[in-house]
């Protein structure tokens, strides 16, 4: 069983990267948070990795990548505990989750589908569904950096999510606008629905 993979970073793209070990490449997929993460082509680099066995009788082994062990644990968790989600579908979430552990951990402890919906992107469905599963496991797992949105209110939230669809209503990707609608929020004390559009539209 891998571990983890060192070695140089021969290729990377939004969702796989392949890693030259002494000659032989190895392919993991990744999630686009890790991706944005990685460094220059031809750099070494540490992927810690997750073996799944798929493909009929078990012929086709897939890699899943990622920087840290948290990021491998949390992955892990959701693959295991959130009824319905594959390997693929658990990297999604990963994506979305991985702006802030921290604050993730915090939405699904106090039970606040809102945050998941507003800051994560998660539907009230999916939202719904990862509380229920993870809501009493989540409480031991350890996990770094600070909460950045735990303590925003519900009217705070309205106003990310109303700049989001305003946004994505244009035809920028929800990923790309949720990242930056974040960012400029963060960064604007007090900030109007207007503004946070217009500031959020100079980052395209």
């Amino acid at each position: 069983m891998l571990d983890y993979i060192y070695g140089t970073l021969e290729s990377k793209s939004t969702d796989s990267i392949t890693i030259d070990v002494n000659g032989i490449g190895y392919e993991a997929s990744v999630a686009l948070s890790t991706f944005s993460k990685l460094p220059e082509i031809g750099d070494q680099v540490k992927v810690y990795v997750l073996e799944s066995v798929s493909g009929m009788y078990g012929g086709v082994i897939c890699l899943y990548g990622f920087l840290t062990k948290e990021e491998r644990y949390m992955y892990l968790l959701i693959k295991d505990e959130v009824p319905g989600t594959g390997a693929k579908k658990a990297m999604e979430y990963m994506d979305k989750i991985s702006k802030s552990f921290a604050d993730f951990k915090a939405a699904v402890i106090s039970k606040n589908p809102s945050m998941l919906h507003a800051v994560f992107g998660f539907t009230k469905k999916t939202a719904d569904k990862l509380i229920a599963a993870l809501k009493d496991k989540m409480i031991d797992v350890e996990v770094s950096g600070k909460e950045k949105w735990t303590n925003v209110n519900l009217t705070e939230n309205k106003l990310i999510l109303e700049s989001i669809e305003a946004l994505t209503a244009l035809g920028y990707k929800e990923q790309q606008v949720r990242t930056a609608v974040n960012k400029i929020y963060e960064q604007n004390e007090n900030i109007t629905l207007e503004n946070l559009i217009t500031k959020s539209l100079q980052e395209f």
